[in-house]
């Protein structure tokens, strides 16, 4: 009986919003306008898939009281009028009609605006619907965009047909410092949750595997082993990991334009066996920072960055001064893409081979991730670092593996911070996080990447209330984008969390792993020589 009156007061509470939702229709006398209407978010001349959720959107016009906006496409008409703030939210069933009759196709939109003298029709725009849908589910991190503390930040999951959004796991809704810990790098086998990870660090420290529904935690310590698995990269038909090892330290600037600075200091390359729970080296040097390993979709090959550290360190001066080192020389920091070859079978790695050499052009690369039809590499390209979401000059770029051309991907990249991506399954669209639209927060936008390998115009993405973009006091972090729904609950991931304990993974030597004399014996650094990990970046004054 109860829930049949809940049920009832749902159904009326319904009919009164309705109700209240202005009445769309077409003015039948207007006066036609020069100018095209400001919209936020700008969702003109942009691609769409065909799943995407309604683009609700505001109309800005000081003098205007009232709107309608009039879509059509495809033999489809979809009528919305906005409510008294300029907000167009429209029908998701409607929606879906239209944008179901216009695949492969374009969508006018026709905005009438009500000003104290009579009606006006702006300049209409337009928008086109691609054949190929996007995978439905992208996942992210939410944190405030100056973290030199974290408290309360999470892992969320949106589904990108409608506007739900789920927390796969949180750290604090009720703060303690005692439970207190960080959660990052979520990764996804192949675009699948089947086969997922995070890390915990601190309280409750561990990184969290998931498979068959269930959850375990486990460490990468060794004393070979810099600090634990950090970046990571699923293999896509073995049950293995490729991690970096990095010890890695925020700087904070005082004058400098860009906030924060991160700084890798060490990093190696670890595979980890997830049946076995065992971790070996792929690479350990002493000179070389290796960092961001991603596969290529047939397993076949680790791709990754590299930056040589010694040019810059006075080697003569006490190690414990490296740090302090490395941070007056922030800048002149690039990293190079490189590969290396592997044979899932003997699962022995071969000889690195140098994909893009960037510090030739004064500049540094970071987060390589190839599209799943195994033709090109996307990666962030900037002016020096490895942590580009902080630094403007980060631009998106690809590779054309069939080609070896390289060029910037000009359509979706803006004056300011372009950064972390992910590939949709089928290869025909991509996710990123960008600074653009206040210098400050980055949210998620999403291109259409055509079969010409060609970026289209990106739009951010569409929320039932679009004010919602601005009024979100938190940066999206390490957009990942997934076929299907994460299916453990935060329930089951907390127990893991909190109610076990952290295995140890076995430590193995890989026959096939590069290791350099000074890594196995702790002597002194090594004077850097070009050679097969890419050339010493050039001595800057």
């Amino acid at each position: 009986m109860r829930q049949h009156t809940l049920y009832i007061i749902a159904y009326f509470a319904l009919l009164i919003i309705v109700g209240c939702q202005p009445k769309a229709k077409v003015p039948s006398q207007f006066a036609e306008t020069k100018t095209e209407v400001d919209i936020y978010p700008d969702y003109k001349e942009v691609v769409v898939p065909p799943n995407i959720a309604p683009l609700n959107f505001i109309c800005r016009d000081s003098a205007a009281t009232a709107y309608v906006a009039q879509l059509r496409g495809g033999g489809q008409e979809l009528l919305a009028a906005a409510a008294k703030n300029g907000t167009v939210q429209m029908d998701s069933t409607q929606w879906r009609a239209l944008l179901t009759a216009s695949k492969g196709s374009d969508i006018s939109v026709d905005i009438y605006a009500k000003r104290p003298d009579g009606w006006v029709h702006f300049i209409p725009y337009k928008f086109s619907v691609a054949e190929e849908p996007i995978d439905a589910f992208i996942s992210y991190r939410l944190i405030e965009p100056g973290y030199e503390l974290y408290r309360q930040l999470g892992i969320y999951q949106r589904n990108l047909t409608t506007f739900d959004e789920v927390p796969v796991y949180e750290n604090n809704r009720q703060y303690s410092d005692g439970e207190n810990h960080c959660i990052n790098c979520h990764n996804f086998r192949s675009g699948s949750t089947e086969s997922m990870l995070f890390h915990v660090r601190a309280n409750h420290g561990g990184t969290i595997i998931v498979q068959n529904g269930k959850a375990h935690k486990i460490q990468l310590k060794d004393s070979t082993i810099i600090t634990s698995g950090v970046y990571p990269s699923w293999h896509p038909t073995e049950n293995l990991v490729a991690f970096s090892t990095n010890k890695t330290g925020q700087a904070f600037h005082l004058y400098y334009p860009e906030k924060i600075e991160v700084l890798d200091e060490k990093s190696d390359l670890l595979l980890y066996d997830v049946t076995k729970n065992e971790v070996s080296h792929i690479i350990r040097t002493s000179d070389d920072l290796e960092t961001f390993p991603c596969w290529s979709p047939d397993g076949r090959t680790l791709y990754y960055c590299t930056a040589k550290r010694n040019y810059l360190l006075d080697t003569s001066l006490p190690d414990s001064t490296y740090t302090q080192q490395l941070l007056m020389k922030f800048d002149s920091i690039r990293y190079n893409l490189m590969s290396i070859s592997f044979d899932p079978k003997s699962r022995r790695f071969g000889r690195p081979v140098m994909e893009v050499d960037a510090v030739a052009e004064d500049k540094s690369i970071s987060v390589p991730r190839v599209s799943p039809d195994g033709r090109y590499i996307l990666y962030t390209k900037g002016n020096y670092g490895q942590f580009h979401i902080w630094h403007t000059s980060s631009d998106l770029w690809v590779k054309d593996i069939q080609t070896g051309d390289c060029y910037p991907l000009s359509e979706a990249n803006s004056p300011d911070v372009d950064s972390f991506h992910s590939w949709s399954s089928n290869s025909r669209w991509f996710a990123f996080s960008s600074r653009r639209m206040d210098a400050n927060y980055t949210r998620l936008f999403l291109a259409y990447f055509d079969k010409d390998g060609k970026a289209h115009k990106p739009f951010v993405i569409p929320q039932e209330d679009p004010e919602w973009n601005v009024l979100l006091l938190k940066s999206y972090n390490v957009p990942e984008l997934s076929k299907d729904a994460v299916g453990i609950s935060m329930q089951e991931l907390r127990q893991c969390i909190y109610d076990t304990e952290a295995e140890n993974a076995t430590y193995k030597v890989n026959p096939s792993a590069i290791v350099d004399v000074d890594a196995t014996s702790g002597a002194s650094p090594k004077k850097p020589v070009d050679g097969t990990t890419g050339a010493s970046p050039k001595k800057t004054e």
